[in-house]
Formats: structure tokens, sequence, C-alpha cells
């Protein structure tokens, strides 16, 4: 019978659960008062639930879903009607607060039958779910979390895309109800010391995430209903590391991708401080477990994605975010890769013109011209390859030949000819590794061209473009970098420099013609996306340097 005991459905909810300091002979005494009949009570009882199971088990169709809806609807209805008859007298509303409760549990049943979520819509359950999560009383939140679990396992994304008819009408219902807006002040009242609340603070960020993966064009919305504020504030508190904060980073990550909007209000919101705040943290200290260095990562793609912005450049120059680059470069920790990307990203375009002039003012080229004389051996074991050490290194340094003008033009190109001119020796080494690699990947693609023309297959614009992102990203790209370094120094009117390149060209057997092709190709390709104007002076700047080279 004490097996059988454990098997029955919980007690009267009615019923106060007993004080710690309640007499234990109470519980002996009611233990005594069961007699033999209601023994054969409970073993009837057993026998019903079983019965119960059984029918449970039948698949569900639309009616039964249909039913389920109504009775949540019915039981919140109830439940609000109490709340506002009895406001001051929670026992009132209790039992219904758990029929409520319940009946939300059942239907997570309905995250199964993605193709009926046109039935919550019709009937009314989203706006009485976001109802609950909009709620005033901080005494309802025994009944969000339910919501909140509910809300994470219907928006799951694999469920999502079983059925995208049913998936858009609830997206559509989330998205016009304002979804972002509830959760966010659903947000702010939990306590992520108590483990259930801080359990719905990473189901919040769940359903969000969810959402932003069906629909990315509701990250704009998203953030400006108090998302992106709640994430700069929960980045920066003071608490210590949690999968909550991981979760935050990717979020904000995932905001932030692709979308100006976003990376203007982070800047507004003084973000680019608090994201600085956060990363100073692994200038001299590496992340102490895999999970950290994954928040790292996430807050360096994030500020690289800020810096897409030309207003973003300021407010990263004025928070001395440089400064805090170039130290990360020194300290040679985990941390310096992820920095050298982010200078790339700062230091690139027209735009980037103020950071490269103060970079050279922080004494900046002594730090990079040694990554640029030799990759860094650890480099494999934090997950980034030599070829992408070495293109943004190359990247920065063109940048920097790009916008630097007087007295610091000159720092930079005295560089090259210190040491005999070891920079340049450097410079044409990765430029034949780089045109070998080019050339082996060029001859791949070739052969697959002539076998696609021989089976008749016609090569279309969209296939030369597929053909050429292949071979940027076989190496491509870096070799373009490296030849325009190489005609920028060479227009510099110091003939030491000259002089070497043409002699290390004649020694390996190369020519000019070799590179003039390869940065007329880069011209030809060159562009932000945005302005045309931009486009064609770039490109008449370098065809320039081609004329002298």
């Amino acid at each position: 019978l004490h097996f059988l005991f454990f098997l029955l459905p919980q007690p009267n909810r009615g019923t106060k659960r007993p004080r710690d300091d309640e007499d234990e002979d109470i519980k002996e005494a009611a233990a005594l008062e069961e007699t033999d009949d209601e023994k054969k009570k409970l073993l009837q009882m057993v026998d019903k639930e079983g019965e119960e199971e059984d029918e449970e088990d039948e698949p569900l169709d639309e009616s039964s879903v249909k039913k389920m809806i109504l009775t949540f609807e019915k039981r919140s209805y109830k439940n609000q009607e109490l709340r506002i008859k009895f406001p001051d007298n929670p026992e009132k509303f209790m039992e219904s607060e758990l029929d409520l409760n319940d009946i939300i549990q059942e239907m997570h049943v309905i995250a199964t039958m993605p193709d009926l979520y046109h039935l919550l819509v019709e009937l009314n359950a989203v706006q009485s779910l976001l109802g609950l999560l909009g709620h005033d009383n901080t005494d309802i939140l025994p009944v969000l979390e339910p919501v909140v679990d509910l809300l994470q396992e219907l928006t799951d994304i694999d469920t999502l895309h079983e059925s995208e008819d049913g998936a858009e009408v609830l997206i559509d219902a989330l998205v016009d109800g304002q979804v972002v807006a509830l959760l966010v002040q659903n947000l702010e009242r939990l306590d992520e010391g108590v483990k259930e609340e801080a359990d719905g603070v990473h189901n919040t960020l769940a359903i969000v995430e969810n959402m932003a993966e069906f629909r990315p064009e509701m990250c704009t919305e998203a953030a400006q209903q108090g998302l992106m504020q709640w994430l700069l504030k929960r980045l920066k508190a003071k608490m210590p590391f949690d999968a909550n904060k991981l979760y935050c980073s990717e979020v904000l990550a995932i905001l932030l991708q692709n979308n100006d909007d976003n990376r203007e209000l982070l800047g507004e919101l003084d973000g680019i401080d608090v994201l600085l705040q956060q990363l100073s943290v692994f200038k001299r200290h590496n992340p102490s477990t895999a999970e950290e260095q994954e928040m790292m990562e996430n807050l360096f793609d994030s500020l690289c994605s800020c810096l897409m912005l030309s207003s973003n450049r300021d407010r990263f120059l004025k928070g001395e975010g440089l400064q805090l680059m170039n130290l990360m470069l020194r300290e040679k920790k985990i941390s310096r890769n992820s920095a050298l990307k982010v200078l790339d990203h700062a230091m690139i375009g027209p735009e980037g013109t103020d950071n490269c002039h103060k970079f050279v003012d922080i004494l900046g080229l002594r730090t990079i011209f040694p990554l640029f004389m030799k990759s860094p051996k650890k480099i494999k074991k934090i997950g980034t390859t030599e070829k992408e050490h070495e293109e943004h290194v190359c990247s920065i340094l063109a940048s920097l030949l790009r916008n630097l003008r007087g007295q610091q033009r000159t720092r930079l190109l005295n560089k090259f000819t210190e040491n005999d001119s070891e920079k340049v020796d450097r410079l044409m080494e990765l430029h034949f590794k780089y045109l070998d690699a080019m050339q082996v990947a060029d001859k791949k693609i070739e052969g697959e061209k002539h076998d696609m023309v021989r089976r008749g297959e016609i090569i279309n614009d969209d296939m030369e473009d597929e053909f050429y992102l292949r071979r940027l990203d076989a190496g491509l790209f870096i070799l373009q970098l490296i030849c325009y370094i190489m005609a920028e120094i060479c227009n510099a009117n110091v003939p030491q420099i000259r002089q070497r390149v043409h002699q290390i060209l004649n020694m390996r057997g190369s020519s000019i013609k070799i590179v003039r092709h390869i940065i007329k190709e880069y011209a030809e390709n060159i562009g932000d996306g945005k302005n045309q104007e931009f486009r064609e002076s770039e490109q008449k700047r370098i065809l320039e340097l081609l004329e002298n080279f």
C-alpha cells in the first residue's frame, strides 16, 4: 500500500502543507484513521488512474486540443475574477491558481502539434497567456513561470520548422501582442538568486532566440521594446559568471547581426563602454572555463558588429577601446586574436581614419609589426588559423597605409626600411605563400569549369560569383591585401623599398604584371555595398597606384 500511495494523484491542494514544527503525533494519528474501506478505495483509484492514463495515451486531435484551450480560458477567467473579488485574500484564489497551473502544464502537448497552433490564436489562448505575462501583481509569479515554460516549448525552433504555416500564425500573434515587451517586464521582477526564477530568465531568453532565428526581422522591434537595455544591464551586473550571462551575450550578438538600427541603439545606450568594461577582465587573465571563453567571444563579436557603424567607431575611440585592444595584443592571452579582429574592424575604410591616427599615437606600430613578422605558435589552440591571423594583420596594415597622413604615415613607412628592409622581405614571403595557394585553387576551379562545359552546363553569373567567393576563401583576399600594401609602399618615394620589392620579384621569377592583375581584380570588386561614390573614388585611387607601380 505504501508503494500504491506514491502512484496516487496529489493530495487535495486546498490542504495546507504541515509546518516543520508541527507535532509528529498528528501525522501518526491521521495515518491510523485510514480504514480498510479507504484502502479499497485507494486501490480502485489506482485502477481508475491506470485507465485514464490509457485514455490519455490516445493521440490528440483537433477537438481535444480545442477542449483543452477552452478549459484554459475558463480557468484563466475564473482566476482573474477571484483575484479581482478578493485582492487581499490569496487563499480565496489559490485553488483556482493551481487549477490554472495544471491546465497550462497539460497544454505543453500542443507543442508536439504545430499544425494546430492556429487554434491557440483563434481561441484567444495566446492573448490570455500574454495577459498573464503582463499581470501587475508580483504574487502571480508562480503562474508566470509555467507560462514562460510553455511559450519556450511552443517556439522551439525545430518545432516551428515542422509546420511553417502554424509557426507563422503563432509568431504573428506573439509579435502583435508585444511579447518581448511583456517578457522584459517579467524579467525585471525575477530574482536570479532563486533557482526557479533563474530558470525563468534562461527560458525567456530562449523564447527570444527561437523567435529571432525564425523571423530575424523582429530583432529591431525586440531591441526597442527594452530587451537591449535589459541585456546590457544584466551583462554589467556584479554577479558571478553563470549560464544566464553566457546566454545574454549570445542573444546580444544575435540582435546586432546585420542590423544597423540595433547597432545604433546599443551605441546610444552606452553599450560600447559596457562591452569594453566586460572585455577588460580578459586583458591579463584567460577565461576560466570553456563557457566563459564562449561569452568572451560573443562580446568580441558584438563589438566587431557595432564597429560596422561609423558613429560607434567614434564611441570606441573615446572609450579608449584602442588602448585596451593594444594592451591585449601585448599580453599574449587568449583574447589577443579577437582583439586583432576588433582593431581590423575599427580601422577599415575612411571611417577608420581617426582610429588609425590614434593607434600610431599609442605606439600601436610596436605591437602590430611583431605580429606581422611572425604568426604566434599557440594560435591553433584557441581555434584560430594562421591564415585568419595573417589576414587581420595585413588588413590593419592596409588600413593604416590608406588612412594615415603626414608624420604618422612617415613613421609607418620607416618601419619597412628598418633592419635591412626585413618587413619588405616578410611581405614578399607572404605574397608567394598565398600566390602558390591561389594557383592550386585556380587550377582546381578551372578543372571544374572545364567539366561543366563538357557536360553542356552553362556557367552563369551566380556560378561565377560562387567561384570568386571560393577563390577569396582559398587565399585571394589576403593576396589582394598584400599586393595593395606592396603598391602603396612602392609609391611612397622611398627608393630602398621599391628596389627591394623588384629585386625579390625578379629573384623568384615573378613579375609586376601578376601583382598588377591581382590589384586590378581587387579594384573591380571593391565596394561597401552602400556608397557608389566611395566605390568609384576608391577604384580610381587604387588604379592610380597601379600606374606608378
